[in-house]
């Protein structure tokens, strides 16, 4: 019997399937959990499971305890903007799945529209707004640093993958990577998602869907606020030299969350940015997650560049945007590549 169709056997024991003739099919892209939509007679839901091994080139392990934080997440945030996250079904926490709110082929995947050329700052705005109110909300909230002292599952998920692991591939630069993680990990500021990215963004119209919460943690709001500008500055990245206006979409994302946040919390954000952004940079080219859409070309650009200026990182975002951009259309490798 497949996973699968085991799956679909514990969900009927368990009493979140009643139709005899249900169906479960495989969601593909999820790297930490085993993603299913279910079909039970008029109804559809999605289902996830936790992996304890990642489904990535190196070996990469995870307590599936971070089930129970995505849980969490979803049900905190949708006090704040129900709106925004999927309902909860269920949840069967010593089995390690929940089943939630399942969105059609009507909502579409944000990294599928920047891929393909589809750069809309308004997009960007809704993301910075977005990730503003639940910094802002959540800012100083002593229960919830309790409910979510997760430190241990972000050390496994985000700070040994992308910021030891990169560090340790670039000797000189190691003890920076090291003193930011270990920074990151005594800040505990508000709730983080942990994977705002656009691939766990979902658009229809004006309204956005945040999914994928499983690295919830109470600690420091900038690694969302660069984890979101990374990805948007290695899209810019990938259409080069063709010009998409992504520049436009950086600044239009930080104005919206500078906007939605009291100015002492976005200040202290932005102080931080300068040199998270760059290292999370490398960490993609040199990291335990490294994206698929770079030619070698251009996964150096990025060496070069973020491992000049990691020395001496930007004062402000706006400096390492316009640094940033200059850098990818002045690039003669990627010229030469017309």
């Amino acid at each position: 019997m497949s996973e699968a169709a085991q799956l679909l056997d514990t969900l009927r024991n368990d009493g979140h399937v009643c139709d005899p003739n249900a169906r479960i099919e495989p969601l593909l892209g999820g790297v930490s959990s085993e993603i299913y939509v279910v079909y039970d007679g008029a109804e559809k839901f999605v289902v996830k499971l936790a992996l304890a091994k990642l489904k990535v080139k190196d070996d990469w392990f995870a307590d599936t305890v971070r089930n129970a934080a995505e849980c969490n997440y979803l049900e905190c945030v949708g006090r704040i903007r129900p709106d925004i996250v999927p309902q909860i079904y269920f949840v069967e926490p010593e089995k390690g799945y929940f089943g939630m709110e399942f969105f059609g082929a009507d909502f579409a995947n944000w990294k599928q529209l920047l891929l393909s050329g589809d750069c809309r700052v308004e997009h960007a705005q809704m993301a910075g707004t977005i990730l503003a109110e639940i910094h802002q909300q959540t800012s100083g909230d002593h229960e919830l640093r309790k409910k979510f002292d997760t430190t241990a599952s972000f050390r496994q998920l985000r700070l040994d993958p992308y910021l030891r692991r990169t560090g340790d591939l670039h000797p000189e630069l190691r003890d920076m990577f090291y003193s930011e993680a270990g920074r990151m990990e005594n800040t505990h500021e508000a709730l983080v998602h942990g994977d705002f990215s656009p691939k766990n963004l979902l658009i229809k119209g004006d309204r956005m869907v945040v999914l994928d919460c499983e690295v919830a943690w109470y600690g420091d709001p900038a690694f969302d606020v660069a984890f979101l500008l990374s990805h948007l500055f290695l899209k810019s990245l990938h259409h080069a030299p063709v010009d998409y206006e992504i520049e436009n979409m950086v600044s239009g994302f930080w104005r919206s969350y500078a906007a939605a946040r009291d100015e002492a919390g976005a200040c202290t954000v932005e102080k931080r940015l300068g040199s998270l952004l760059l290292m999370l940079l490398l960490a993609r080219v040199d990291g335990k997650s490294p994206v698929e859409y770079l030619s070698p070309q251009k996964q150096q650009l990025i060496r070069d560049f973020a491992v000049e200026r990691l020395h001496q990182p930007p004062q402000s975002l706006g400096e390492l945007r316009k640094e940033w951009f200059q850098a990818v259309t002045t690039s003669q490798t990627i010229q030469a590549n017309l």
